[in-house]
């Protein structure tokens, strides 16, 4: 894992394929908002209504993450989506399906923020696109409470690897090792994002799936918060290269990790 680091003022345009924006789908949406809130020093206000209501995630006045309601009726896993950039989200899709993808939502329009598909690779991974108009992503990186990665879990990375590298044109990095299955994807040689394959690892339950790492000031006081507002704590603090790492899930069980950037 490499911290992305991306130009983040509100009128910077992505490069396709940056990973611009995270959203949460819930059914509770009030309380995911109290969670999340206490959790990062987050602030909410209304955004785009297309797919019922939704919310933007605000810190220190930037938007930083979404949030909507699940239907009650759809029994949609609940988890952190990440959005990638696109110039044209319509041709994007269609590359997806050309590619063994299918598209499951859109593309539409999102009022005028911008227009979007929600959409899975060929392993099920559901992630998002976003082409922005008024509404161009994730305004502030780099300090607590804001998306500092996002990361595939995945089976195997080499078949999942071409079709992201073909959708949205990655250079790709590979971690030469026998027992360690990684590739990070960069954009103008800046990594972006990285796909991990863990083989039989991967969770029944959940199946192939991307995972964003909030940047956190203290990974182990985050790690004692999150058990207190009601979540849990999947794997605990360890150290890695990139930080202080803990993945844990909200109480209504969407997971997500937290790093402590070691610098």
């Amino acid at each position: 894992m490499t911290e992305a680091r991306e130009p983040a003022g509100p009128h910077a345009r992505r490069a396709p394929g940056t990973p611009c924006w995270v959203s949460l789908m819930a059914h509770g949406l009030t309380a995911t908002e109290e969670f999340y809130g206490e959790l990062f020093g987050w602030e909410f206000e209304p955004g785009p209504q297309q797919l019922g209501p939704y919310v933007r995630a605000l810190l220190d006045g930037h938007e930083v993450a979404g949030m909507g309601q699940l239907p009650p009726d759809r029994r949609l896993p609940i988890a952190w989506t990440p959005y990638l950039a696109s110039d044209d989200v319509d041709q994007t899709a269609d590359t997806v399906r050309e590619c063994g993808g299918t598209v499951g939502v859109g593309p539409l329009d999102a009022a005028e923020a911008g227009r979007m598909a929600i959409a899975a690779d060929p392993s099920g991974a559901v992630f998002g696109i976003w082409q922005g108009s008024a509404h161009l992503g994730t305004t502030l990186t780099g300090v607590p409470g804001t998306p500092a990665w996002n990361e595939l879990v995945t089976f195997e990375t080499e078949s999942v690897a071409k079709f992201y590298a073909t959708v949205f044109g990655y250079e790709q990095e590979a971690v030469v090792s026998a027992d360690f299955d990684y590739v990070t994807l960069h954009l103008a040689g800046r990594p972006v994002a990285g796909l991990h394959g863990v083989g039989h690892a991967l969770p029944r339950d959940r199946g192939p799936h991307w995972q964003t790492y909030f940047e956190v000031a203290d990974t182990d006081a985050t790690t004692r918060q999150v058990a207190d507002l009601g979540g849990r704590v999947i794997r605990p603090p360890h150290d890695s290269p990139h930080g202080r790492v803990a993945t844990v899930a909200d109480p209504e069980g969407a997971e997500f990790s937290v790093v402590q950037n070691p610098h």
